[in-house]
């Protein structure tokens, strides 16, 4: 996804730029559209906001958690907002996050809606702006960022969990890639000038080890600047929407790991839209906020088709059942709690599913890769191994 730098004006006249991150202009420019605005203009970031500085940072997430925290605390014990902000600004030590809400700061002292403040910076979730929009509207803001904190926290300890279940896994693969560069590219070589220098006969393993090794060696950077070269046309081509569309339906469909990205993507949108309707907003806002936060163009487009048949009058199960994407048990909870007037409650228990189901099957998925990968690792090393010192032990023998 990239960023582009928008121009719009809403019902009343109003005129609005920010920065919004999308896949392409035409899908930028169609969202904004969709919501009602009068579009004048979208254009890539890049071209318009260089030497302005790292506006493309992004605050940490545990630092902005506490962040709100501290906000609600504060809010809850009767501050005015810009007090608040005031006591939050000599507190944080972060330089950067301190000049973004000194920014907020000052536009809130302009004049300006908090929510428009933090959205202005271009850095913060749309979820949390959409959150304080809603809070504004309902005066009753001290509710509605607590349940964005209660986002937050889920949503966080989550991917921490997912994080240290990977951690292992990635740790044993970088450790084989690089044992496997070394032994080909250095120690094949070596044996290859050995061989050469003996004038020995040689297995017919040995000779075809000695050859990958000696290419190996020879074509090794032209070889790490076609992977270079070819990660970086894909990286441009996943900017497209076309690109995107079929990365993502390739990744989906990949065995297990399809499985298990699609439940996380359907758990984030379910608890994004369970924080958005719990706070007062209305569907269709809270469906396209929460799409528009999915890292799947799939996800994304599917979700945003789904936010235009409700706003037509369709019930949301039977909107995402029909873009065929969303789990059948999804649905059916969905539908269930649009049936009881408990839909929020309902997106929980979806959210909390699938988040337990995500971290079982990857669990599994783990136990059952890394065994896959020290038997791997054990078979190719062993057969470089023997057939390297093979030779030997043939030499060995015949001396005897």
């Amino acid at each position: 996804m990239a960023e582009f730098l928008v121009k719009v004006a809403d019902e009343r006249g109003h005129l609005m730029q920010q920065v919004e991150i999308g896949y392409s202009e035409a899908e930028v420019r169609e969202r904004f559209q969709q919501q009602g605005f009068l579009v004048y203009w979208v254009k890539p970031k890049g071209m318009l906001t260089a030497g302005r500085g790292p506006r493309h940072r992004r605050v940490k997430p545990g630092s902005f958690l506490v962040f709100n925290q501290q906000l609600f605390t504060l809010l809850k014990a009767g501050l005015p907002t810009l007090g608040s902000l005031d006591l939050l600004i000599k507190r944080q030590k972060n330089v950067y996050f301190r000049s973004l809400l000194q920014n907020v700061r000052d536009r809130v002292k302009g004049g300006e809606l908090l929510s428009e403040a933090f959205a202005a910076q271009n850095v913060f979730p749309k979820i949390f702006t959409t959150t304080l929009m809603a809070g504004e509207k309902s005066g009753n803001m001290e509710e509605v960022l607590s349940r964005y904190i209660n986002f937050q926290r889920l949503a966080l300890t989550f991917k921490k969990k997912l994080a240290v279940s990977l951690v292992y896994p990635a740790l044993l693969v970088s450790v084989v890639m690089c044992m496997l560069v070394f032994l080909v590219t250095y120690v094949v070589p070596q044996f290859a000038m050995l061989y050469h220098d003996l004038q020995a006969q040689l297995p017919a393993i040995t000779v075809f080890m000695l050859e990958i090794g000696t290419h190996a060696q020879r074509y090794a950077p032209a070889a790490l600047l076609a992977f270079v070269i070819v990660g970086l046309i894909l990286w441009r081509w996943k900017a497209t929407d076309r690109g995107a569309m079929q990365i993502d339906g390739a990744i989906l469909k990949l065995p297990l790991i399809g499985d298990i990205l699609l439940k996380y993507q359907v758990a984030t949108f379910s608890r994004m839209l369970s924080t958005l309707l719990a706070g007062g907003m209305p569907l269709v806002p809270s469906l396209e906020t929460a799409g528009s936060s999915m890292s799947s163009r799939r996800i994304l487009n599917g979700v945003r088709q789904a936010s235009t048949r409700v706003r037509e009058g369709q019930t949301l199960a039977h909107s995402l059942e029909q873009q065929k994407m969303f789990p059948e048990l999804s649905v059916e909870m969905i539908e269930v709690g649009e049936s009881t007037g408990a839909l929020p409650a309902m997106l929980n228990s979806v959210a909390e599913f699938y988040e337990e189901d995500v971290q079982t099957a990857l669990g599994a998925a783990m136990a059952l890769i890394e065994p896959v990968i020290l038997i791997g690792m054990a078979i190719v090393v062993g057969g470089i191994l023997i057939s390297l010192y093979l030779p030997i032990f043939s030499l060995g023998s015949s001396i005897h």
